[in-house]
């Protein structure tokens, strides 16, 4: 009995610890974890193109472009970019099913943090452009429909909002 007595109150205070993390949490307010919003990248915008009718050997070009719409100079992490040699999957690409194309480039382990040479600049009012060959990454079946999505966000901080839509196929 004097058992009992002893297991309620920890029992309760568990709950009670519990209860406020969970609270915490919900409300997108916990005092462990601080809120981390990057000043860096905040106000750089990513637009995506891409021109899904090729002929065939030639490359199927994403356009990755980074705009810096700002009055400071801002930076972001190539990594999971096109600004890097093909090295990581940072596209969802799925066909008209819904069914995602197959990655079939190489994938880089990486040390964390990034080393500050990781890192590029985007001057005040000026964008960055770099270009990927999709048909080096992915397995793409001619004549199918296909929904493209930057998904690298987590690694570069960079955040699109574009989803860009393409078929690819082959010019003769």
């Amino acid at each position: 009995m004097k058992n009992i007595k002893l297991i309620i109150p920890a029992i309760l205070v568990l709950f009670s610890a519990c209860s406020e993390a969970t609270r915490n949490t919900a409300n997108g307010k916990s005092d462990s974890m601080p809120q981390t919003t990057s000043d860096k990248t905040d106000s750089l915008e990513v637009k995506l193109k891409i021109n899904g009718n090729v002929a065939t050997g030639d490359p199927l070009l994403l356009r990755f472009v980074v705009h810096n719409n700002t009055d400071s100079t801002k930076s972001f992490c190539i990594w999971h970019t096109p600004f890097e040699p093909l090295m990581s999957s940072y596209l969802s690409i799925t066909n008209e099913k819904g069914e995602e194309a197959p990655y079939k480039g190489a994938m880089a382990k990486r040390i964390m943090p990034p080393p500050a040479s990781s890192y590029t600049k985007v001057n005040p009012g000026d964008s960055l452009v770099a270009n990927a060959d999709l048909l080096k990454a992915y397995d793409l079946k001619k004549g199918s429909s296909y929904k493209a999505v930057y998904t690298g966000g987590n690694m570069s901080g960079l955040v699109s909002r574009d989803t860009v839509t393409f078929i690819y196929t082959d010019l003769h």
